[in-house]
């Protein structure tokens, strides 16, 4: 899996604070009953010696009543210890008398089946299962096309490798990631979902777009369909289907986070892959490489190929899903799969210009012959952006009308579309708005004079 870059429980104070804690009875006693005794009458004159007289006042009928106290409750004699317990066993000895009584008229005149005891019945499940699954579920989907994923093993000179594949045609052809079979001297594993295990041979990949075809000697697949990846928007729940971490059929789910996120990953050949990807919070894993990211109809609308990765963190370190997964679209991975299929390889989309990664003003800036080693320059002679009129040194703010301020960005829209495509370029060239209508062509046909960008980047610029 390429990368794209609990805390512990506080210990509780101890408490009695919220324990259970049981009442402690008491013995009964023996006391002596007292008789109720009538309330004492305060004696005549005490409380206007202890409050003092009342004043004086100017109504002659006027008074002042002194109420009287509560009743208090009749006070009855408790019983003794020896008549509680002579209660208590009385009622013991009548519940045990009853219930013999009882169970022998159960006995003697209850149903012939009775064994004794009263049946206990348990609440039943709605359910008992083996009804199928709502279509549109998490599950309906998960049962469509676990039985056309599978687990790609491989081996290189660094070691064994396991990612995920996707079954794209009946007769044994899967696609999956460049990375997953990058450097593969061999192909010798692929789990299908029912057990079996078959050999494979490389078809063609493309390191520009991290897409890979390779094929196993069957027929009678169960192919996937490829859905319309443009139809996806944000909040769209989604389903991921792969081999993280070597666990095949492996399911998770989440939702569409992002669309045409510009992502760059990165090869071990050195050539960085673009991708208009589409985000998610679907956990992605290494393993999951290759694998298909699915709508709830169970069309793949993109293939998992990268992580985001907290600072330092790395696959010895533990990198693994944030919640931060980036797919490539399912439509820039049927053209990529349909070409290298019938060739073996796939052509990259280009304009013939090169940018300017030192630029850090609005918009991306194509580069001039000055800022080039070993003849290099900023647009090929009789290119597709030669052609259209587009020159060194303007700044590109627009494409199809969508605001790019980042190279990376301008490359990601660009090898979203295919050569042949038309598209327009809206420039800045010396504060006056241009806009022209560009042809694209193929990277591989473009000389750009072997040369080389003194931009400290270290990435391609040639586009």
């Amino acid at each position: 899996m390429s990368q794209f870059a609990s805390p512990e429980e506080p210990a509780r104070p101890s408490s009695d604070a919220g324990s259970v804690q049981t009442d402690t009875e008491s013995a009964v006693s023996e006391q002596t009953v007292r008789e109720p005794q009538p309330a004492e009458q305060p004696e005549s004159g005490s409380l206007n010696d202890l409050f003092g007289s009342p004043p004086p006042s100017d109504d002659a009928d006027a008074s002042y009543v002194i109420p009287s106290p509560l009743p208090r409750p009749p006070v009855h004699p408790r019983p003794r210890a020896r008549t509680v317990a002579a209660i208590a066993g009385t009622s013991l000895l009548l519940g045990l008398a009853g219930g013999v009584g009882g169970a022998a008229a159960w006995q003697e005149w209850g149903p012939e089946d009775s064994t004794g005891g009263t049946p206990v019945s348990l609440p039943q499940p709605v359910s008992t299962g083996g009804e199928a699954p709502a279509e549109g579920s998490i599950p309906a989907v998960a049962a469509a096309v676990l039985p056309s994923v599978v687990q790609i093993q491989t081996e290189t000179e660094s070691g064994a490798s396991t990612g995920s594949g996707l079954i794209i045609r009946d007769d044994g052809y899967i696609l999956t990631n460049h990375h997953v079979v990058e450097g593969a001297e061999s192909i010798d594993r692929v789990l299908f979902s029912d057990g079996d295990v078959r050999p494979a041979t490389v078809i063609g990949t493309s390191p520009d777009y991290d897409l890979a075809v390779i094929k196993v000697d069957a027929t009678g697949l169960t192919p996937l369909v490829l859905g319309d990846s443009d139809a996806m928007v944000v909040g769209d729940q989604v389903v991921a289907v792969g081999s993280p971490l070597g666990l095949d059929a492996t399911v998770t789910s989440g939702i569409v986070s992002a669309v045409n996120r510009p992502v760059t990953t990165g090869q071990a050949d050195g050539t960085p892959a673009y991708m208009a990807a589409i985000q998610t919070d679907a956990a992605i894993n290494p393993g999951n490489s290759g694998g298909p990211l699915l709508n709830m109809r169970a069309e793949v609308i993109g293939i998992n190929s990268a992580i985001a990765a907290l600072p330092g963190a790395t696959r010895l370190t533990g990198a693994g899903s944030v919640g931060l997964g980036f797919a490539i679209p399912s439509n820039q991975a049927r053209r990529v799969a349909e070409e290298i299929i019938a060739t073996g390889t796939a052509h990259v989309p280009a304009i013939g210009a090169q940018l300017d990664r030192t630029y850090m003003g609005r918009g991306v800036r194509i580069a001039d012959s000055s800022q080039f080693s070993n003849g290099g320059v900023g647009i090929v002679k009789g290119s597709p952006a030669d052609v259209a009129g587009m020159k060194e040194g303007d700044v590109i703010t627009r494409i199809d009308g969508v605001p790019v301020a980042e190279s990376n960005t301008a490359v990601v829209i660009i090898r979203s579309h295919a050569p042949g495509d038309t598209m327009t370029f809206t420039v800045d060239r010396d504060g006056k708005e241009l806009d022209f209508t560009v042809t694209l062509g193929v990277l591989g046909d473009l000389d750009f004079a072997d040369g080389t960008l003194d931009d400290g980047s270290g990435g391609d610029t040639s586009q």
